[in-house]
């Protein structure tokens, strides 16, 4: 058996609700899946919550709970929102899970024995916010700290440390001879910058009980828990090994998997999406701590910007915000997923307006789409009371240029450009009903032949669209195969190849699929 495409979002810290930049990693996540899908492939797309840590502790306590209850009642809230984005993923890991502790203090017991962790008294700076140790490289100039780790405190206390300065050279040539590991390349850049010109610094993996109590205890300490991101960037090998990965069993023979549906090969992931401020953690601790492991190491770390609305930085107490919830209940989970997607390349920041908004969702989906698809089918209805036409194959190459394009693009996780490729296509087809005005084809007799030519290629090229669309809008491409009678999804890519429809089916009632809104 195949190993499945294995991807992973990052997992979301519970310290509140979900907003724009957290729905964009999600879908993005979630196209790719759909996407490698169509392709025949297995996927296995993974999310969740990072549900440890100080800032959750002091939370929980502002709001009169246990951390438990709160983390609960939180990833309620969580998992909702995933099934408002329509999301197709296989599992929610939950770090607060018994199967997630128990894999996390399995890894801690294998690294001690192995001598990578010591003991040490650490004397510095300390940035709750963030929850890290700061160095004097991290001040200014005036001796102040960036602001964007709130209040940094001194302190002195007793600790355990990850020995990752013997990694760092492996690293910096791993990263090297493996130029996809980090995507985009100016990630990649940033990363080996980062590597070539500072010392790697001892990663504190734990916080002492007297200070923390919220956080997986550390199996050969009990007067201490596990610092927050190294239990929770163990969580995209709990799921693997809980589920029966044999490469991750054979270094925890003690583990016994939790789940009846088996899986012995899933790890390494092939995708971890994430975003750019958590990259250090990803492309520097992580790979060491798999190393260390003796674990194979993710295929590709793939590196989204950060969202502002109308130029700015997002800001609750400002109301500079975008609440996705919002904008799926007035305008459609589709409009959503296809205006992040569209607007925003995987790499750069990007900037939510409106307007922008409200433009796409006029100009491409109304106008553009919904208004062929209509147009299409309605004149099918009118003049062939919606029989399908002999075959006839006009726009077949332009069709098969748009088809090996964008499945090139969607290999590449080249979503916008996957989007902007199919929209070839759906300017084709509305260029080609001006060019041929089937309306004044079906007064003349004579024209009968070329009408029924004209209508085929509209309708075949509406179907080639559902399925091209289907990772993207899955609600939309399903309604246009509804509309034309279609039995299935269109969710199979190989389905894409001219000529699906078949002459003498009979085609359901066209509706608009984007309804023109008061914009």
């Amino acid at each position: 058996m195949s190993k499945p495409f294995y991807i992973t979002t990052a997992i979301d810290y519970v310290n509140g609700q979900p907003h724009l930049g957290h729905a964009y990693e999600k879908i993005i996540t979630d196209v790719i899946s759909r996407a490698r899908r169509s392709f025949g492939q297995e996927v296995f797309y993974l999310t969740g919550l990072d549900e440890h840590g100080q800032k959750v502790q002091q939370a929980a306590q502002a709001d009169g709970k246990t951390p438990q209850d709160y983390c609960d009642g939180l990833a309620a809230d969580w998992q909702a929102f995933a099934q408002k984005l329509e999301l197709t993923n296989n599992d929610f890991v939950r770090t607060t899970s018994t199967r997630h502790k128990q894999f996390v203090q399995a890894i801690l017991t294998k690294l001690q024995i192995a001598g990578e962790f010591y003991q040490k008294t650490y004397e510095g700076f300390y940035s709750a916010k963030e929850e890290t140790f700061l160095t004097e490289k991290d001040r200014h100039p005036d001796g102040t700290f960036d602001t964007s780790y709130g209040e940094v405190v001194k302190i002195q206390e007793n600790n355990y440390w990850f020995k990752l300065k013997a990694h760092q050279r492996w690293l910096i040539d791993y990263i090297e001879s493996n130029p996809s590991f980090v995507q985009p390349d100016y990630r990649r850049n940033e990363v080996l910058g980062f590597l070539k010109n500072n010392e790697l610094e001892d990663l504190c993996i734990s916080r002492p009980l007297a200070r923390l109590n919220w956080g997986i205890p550390l199996p050969f300490d009990k007067d201490y828990v596990t610092y927050v991101w190294f239990d929770a960037l163990v969580n995209y090998i709990t799921v693997p090994a809980n589920m029966g990965d044999k490469t991750l069993l054979a270094l925890f023979p003690n583990l016994q998997p939790s789940t009846s549906q088996l899986q012995p090969a899933l790890w390494p992931a092939d995708i971890h999406v994430i975003g750019k401020d958590i990259l250090k953690f990803h492309a520097v601790y992580w790979p060491i701590m798999l190393k260390a492991m003796g674990l194979p190491l993710p295929k590709q770390i793939l590196v989204h910007g950060w969202w502002q609305k109308d130029g700015s930085k997002m800001s609750k107490s400002t109301g500079n915000v975008v609440d996705p919830v919002a904008i799926i209940n007035k305008w459609g989970v589709d409009a959503f997923r296809f205006y992040v997607v569209r607007e925003l390349a995987i790499g750069p920041d990007g900037n939510w307006t409106d307007s922008g908004f409200k433009s796409r969702y006029s100009a491409e989906l109304a106008n553009g789409l919904g208004n062929l698809v209509n147009r299409a089918l309605s004149m099918l209805k009118r003049y062939r009371n919606g029989i399908v036409p002999a075959r006839h194959d006009e726009l077949a190459p332009d069709a098969a240029k748009v088809v090996a394009a964008t499945q090139a693009l969607l290999q590449e996780s080249d979503l916008q450009g996957a989007l902007q490729s199919i929209w070839q296509l759906v300017n084709r087809a509305n260029q080609y009903v001006d060019q041929t005005k089937p309306f004044s084809l079906a007064k003349d007799p004579a024209q009968s032949q070329r009408l029924d030519e004209v209508l085929y290629n509209l309708v075949e090229s509406c179907r080639v669209l559902a399925i091209l669309l289907c990772p993207f809008i899955p609600g939309t491409a399903t309604k246009i195969y509804t509309q034309l009678a279609l039995t299935g999804l269109p969710d199979k890519f190989s389905a894409a190849t001219w000529g699906g429809l078949q002459a003498g089916q009979t085609i359901g009632d066209p509706a608009p699929l984007f309804p023109r809104k008061d914009v």
